[in-house]
């Protein structure tokens, strides 16, 4: 298909500036930002649609790829278990929680099990809130004696939640309706009577998609009574940007306020104690300074994980009594690997750790001897060992880039897995393999980069190669499984993901170093990755793709304005591209602690030097791009995407298509139905196989 031909929709331009610190930049699609329910704005994404979907259905293999797509994606995928015993004198016995999606399910089931032996029994099916499964379940937290499950749903993939309660045993609703919440989950009351969540005020009708979020507050809710009256915790008007969790200990004795602001791992903590009826909010923490997540208490001892003095993250002990640093005790030290997460089971901490970005599990005692660390499947990634601290029993996932999630049942007192539900595959795992080297980047820094392929694929220098990355917001890239990344590897693709820094692979130091006005070493870490793997015989600049979303979508925006002839496809997802304008929007003003902001004049430098609606230039040749978005994207909104799609259609110097696929009836991407996944999916494959062939 030649793309000289290709007359894109019109944009119109409007004469529009701004002054940064005396730096006049233009606007010129500024009207971009009317956002979806604009009709001019909306009748610019018809024509846009439109001649994206004629391109798309024209590639060749494209429907071939969806069918493929569709009969992989036909298989049994499971959640981790977790337990809650019932009653509140525990005398009820166990019920077991976990998801399942029979394969081709828009939104995977609720079940419940009282015997892991028996049948289990169908608790929550989003499927039947919709009929094209755009109404998604986006949080839930089942009460603390096992009968009643409070639940989020969101709509058309917005971060906005609307709150329920369901009894287990009968599984009717109540009346209860919670609204405008948002960041936030449901922490029961140790009773089951109710539980604590957070929320905004209700913004204007026209503006709930756009407005920025401030003003978070705390509230508590006892089930069976109307929103109106619920209680009203605990709130900062004198604080805007502080968001507010709270969450209740096991022992039922206190709540603990997780205080956030903004992206950056710094956070206080709060606690109050619920058995004094007269109680206040004690500040335990009270300086942004590092981060803190409680781990669980003993009495009047808090354990807490923690990066400060220790970039990797530790564990240390503290005593409401004597809550000076100087009195802390250490718990767990700080490793070589970066500590990702910790949890009680069988009175024993079971702590998380990556090492060069795949799992580590490791068993301690309560005084920080170490235990032993638990055999994993191989070179991947875990999640799960949830439960009470006395449970000797717990489930955890593995994956890895080739092998879909398998659930083992964990027995903590003899130290073993049991398989629980393993998925089957209509294709074959052992056909791949997957390894990990590490690159050098431009200042000399040391990135690691898992490569995924078939077994015995010949490098060539010529094989189509799709790159990806994220780096940003302390956001860790480990092996997970995809089926459309099999496919591609299936058609004879390799995938590749660069752990770049400002993600949490080696953590704080890591995540410090690509933020702010070190942001470009994100984007230097990713060209370095694409020239390792051209200079390393598996692709040409021909045959070289790269592919992000979100902060992802802003890496590959840079990454293609600053190095176009490195690329033989880009396709920026969902990405931030108005560097001078993310924090004007929803809560992109929380982003400044990765970004910076433009209203400061340093900052405001580096950001416009790399920002890609502002670096594109006029006559310059891109590589086939496809941008694509979604029109109810409330974390970033749509108009990053369509003014630099506009700009990127009106720059281009070559005959090289510049697209914008814009999915309706969703977000930023969690809760999208398996049918828009699919359907994504496949046009992102059948664009990247067309345009990544050798010359």
């Amino acid at each position: 298909m030649s793309s000289d031909a290709l007359i894109y929709p019109a944009t119109r331009t409007v004469d529009h500036t701004d002054n940064y610190h005396g730096t006049t930049v233009a606007d010129p699609y500024r009207w971009l930002e009317g956002g979806a329910d604009d009709q001019e704005v909306q009748e610019w994404i018809e024509k846009q649609s439109t001649f994206t979907a004629d391109y798309l259905a024209q590639l060749p293999g494209h429907e071939g790829i969806q069918k493929r797509l569709t009969t992989l994606w036909d298989y049994e995928k499971f959640g981790i278990p977790f337990k809650k015993t019932v009653g509140k004198d525990r005398d009820g016995g166990d019920r077991y929680f976990y998801f399942k999606n029979d394969g081709l399910q828009n939104q995977s089931v609720l079940y419940v099990l009282d015997d892991l032996d028996g049948e289990p029994k169908e608790l929550l099916d989003p499927n039947k809130l919709s009929e094209d499964g755009t109404v998604a379940l986006s949080g839930y937290s089942i009460s603390d004696d096992g009968n009643y499950l409070a639940y989020g749903l969101s709509q058309s993939g917005s971060d906005w939640q609307t709150w329920q309660v369901r009894e287990i045993a009968t599984g009717k609703d109540l009346e209860d309706e919670l609204k405008w919440i948002k960041f936030s989950g449901a922490s029961w009351d140790h009773n089951s009577e109710g539980f604590y969540y957070s929320r905004y005020a209700e913004p204007k009708e026209s503006e709930q998609f756009e407005a920025t979020n401030y003003y978070q507050k705390l509230y508590y809710h006892r089930i069976g009574t109307s929103q109106s009256d619920d209680v009203l915790v605990y709130e900062r008007p004198d604080e805007k940007e502080w968001g507010l969790s709270g969450g209740v200990t096991e022992d039922g004795n206190y709540l603990v306020i997780f205080v956030w602001k903004g992206s950056e791992r710094k956070n206080l903590l709060f606690y109050k104690d619920l058995k004094d009826p007269n109680g206040t909010v004690v500040e335990l923490i009270s300086e942004f300074d590092a981060s803190y997540s409680l781990i669980e208490n003993e009495g009047k001892t808090f354990w807490i994980e923690t990066n400060l003095d220790a970039p990797r993250n530790r564990v240390v002990a503290v005593d409401l009594d004597n809550p000076d640093t100087e009195n802390w005790t250490e718990i767990i030290p700080e490793a070589s690997e970066t500590l990702e997460g910790v949890g009680l089971l069988n009175n024993q901490f079971v702590a998380s750790y990556l090492k060069d970005a795949h799992s580590q599990i490791k068993v301690f005692s309560l005084t920080g001897d170490f235990v032993r660390e638990i055999s994993l499947p191989g070179l991947g990634s875990v999640g799960g060992f949830n439960g009470k601290r006395h449970d000797t029993e717990t489930f955890f996932q593995f994956t890895s880039f080739t092998t879909p999630s398998v659930i083992y049942r964990y027995d903590m007192t003899s130290d073993r897995a049991t398989l629980f539900r393993q998925p089957q595959i209509q294709i074959n795992p052992d056909d791949y393999e997957t390894k990990q080297v590490f690159y050098t980047s431009k200042d000399g820094t040391r990135v690691p980069l898992f490569i995924s392929h078939k077994k015995g694929l010949e490098l060539n220098g010529k094989l189509p190669t799709l790159l990806y990355g994220y780096g940003g917001f302390s956001i860790s890239l480990t092996p997970s499984f995809s089926i459309s990344n099999l496919v591609w590897m299936e058609m004879g693709g390799v995938f590749a993901v660069a752990n770049l820094r400002g993600g949490g692979e080696y953590g704080e130091d890591w995540h410090q170093g690509g933020t702010k006005l070190d942001k470009q070493n994100v984007f230097d870490d990713f060209i370095a990755a694409g020239e390792w793997l051209i200079n390393n015989s598996y692709a040409s600049s021909d045959t070289l793709g790269i592919h992000g979303g979100s902060n992802g979508g802003l890496l590959v925006g840079a990454c293609m304005t600053q190095r176009p002839e490195l690329y033989g496809a880009a396709i920026p997802a969902v990405g931030v591209m108005d560097m001078l304008r993310f924090l004007k929007f929803t809560i992109g003003w929380a982003w400044c602690g990765d970004y910076g902001s433009s209203d400061n004049a340093d900052e405001f430098q580096a950001i416009y030097a790399y920002s890609p609606l502002h670096t594109l230039k006029a006559g310059t040749e891109y590589p086939p791009t496809l941008v694509t978005t979604a029109d109810r994207d409330d974390r970033v909104v749509p108009a990053h995407s369509f003014k630099f799609a506009a700009a990127l259609q009106a720059a281009q110097g070559g005959d090289k298509p510049t697209l914008i696929r814009i999915e309706t009836k969703a977000g930023h991407g969690a809760g999208k139905p398996t049918a828009k996944i699919i359907a994504e999916a496949s046009d992102r494959l059948a664009f990247l196989q067309y345009h990544l062939q050798a010359s």
